[in-house]
């Protein structure tokens, strides 16, 4: 992935704060915002969440003449800053962004403080990002199939890195160590970044994780990629085939972002704040950056991602259930 994609100036990234250049609001539209956005990311800083928070954050803060500050609550796979958010004021000065795991698996994993259906006004869903099943180099493997067979061969002797239990690196493991019927034991971090640093130093072995944190890593030689994910390969690594092409049929788990505020929102707030974000994702550099990942800018209305969040609310809820998925992997 190219560097660009990181470019965010480190004053923004010490303080989490984007500034705007005093755009002025639509007529009728004026008290809105009347003060700073608080942008609430429920994992710790350098997640895909959090890199694309700040990246929308810094158009956001142009687009409303407000500053849009992100502030990072970290801890139970998201339940920590989803709960801050759900119990913010309504009143469109606090918005939330996290994952298909915070907003659809955690649900059924956790007793939870708030209800994800009830407790939080839909905005807009941002990207679809595919995954990568990747290994530390000194695993002595190079394929899926090599994996399975070591896995069963040494038993409980891998261990895989997860940013918690009900993240996108923990169902994807989970889902795939319950359809290959391997073991291999969940070492949890607190998100997703900590994991990866966790498995760049060897102390696990095996992550899946989203390729727009993880594909540098395998560019740079840090990381061995195993397979994609996803239903299709990754335009961004076309030589990598999926996990279904590579030994396990049936296999696909994509991540995907989206942006809620709590709920009781006015209407109007949540529709101009779905067009605000609907045109930065439109924005051929916001596009590019998720290009380069292999990522697919989503968008859409507020209805349509209420529609698109029960219909993967139900489908994770039954694939956990049959699973068996639990807290403790």
């Amino acid at each position: 992935m190219q560097q660009r994609w990181f470019k965010v100036l480190p004053a923004l990234l010490a303080v989490g704060v984007s500034v705007g250049a005093g755009a002025q609001t639509k007529a009728g539209e004026s008290a809105y915002p009347s003060k700073p956005i608080r942008f609430v990311v429920p994992f710790p800083a350098g997640g895909t969440p959090d890199i694309q928070a700040r990246m929308l954050s810094e158009k956001l803060a142009q687009r409303l003449g407000q500053p849009v500050v992100i502030d990072n609550r970290g801890g139970a796979g998201g339940v920590l800053g989803m709960e801050i958010a759900a119990r913010a004021p309504a009143d469109g000065h606090t918005i939330v962004t996290a994952t298909v795991g915070a907003w659809t698996v955690t649900p059924h994993i956790y007793k939870l403080p708030y209800d994800v259906l009830k407790d939080f006004a839909p905005v807009i869903q941002v990207a679809t990002t595919p995954g990568m099943l990747v290994v530390h180099p000194s695993v002595p493997v190079r394929t899926v199939k090599e994996l399975i067979a070591l896995a069963r061969e040494k038993p409980g002797v891998l261990n895989y890195a997860s940013g918690g239990a009900g993240g996108f690196s923990h169902i994807s493991a989970e889902l795939f160590i319950y359809m290959t019927r391997v073991k291999i034991a969940d070492v949890p971090y607190k998100g997703a970044a900590p994991a990866m640093i966790g498995l760049l130093g060897g102390q696990t072995q095996v992550m899946f994780n989203t390729a727009l944190t993880t594909l540098p890593h395998v560019k740079s030689g840090k990381l061995r990629a195993l397979a994609a994910t996803s239903a299709k390969r990754m335009d961004a690594l076309p030589e990598l085939p999926t996990v279904a092409e590579a030994g396990v049929p049936g296999y696909e788990n994509s991540s995907w972002t989206a942006i809620g505020a709590p709920a009781g929102t006015p209407q109007a707030i949540v529709q101009r704040l779905n067009r605000e974000f609907a045109a930065i994702l439109a924005l051929p550099d916001i596009r590019d950056k998720h290009a380069a990942a292999g990522a697919v800018i989503t968008g859409g209305t507020p209805q349509e991602f209420h529609d698109y969040l029960r219909v993967e609310y139900a489908k994770f809820g039954k694939l956990i259930k049959e699973a068996g998925i639990k807290i403790d992997g």
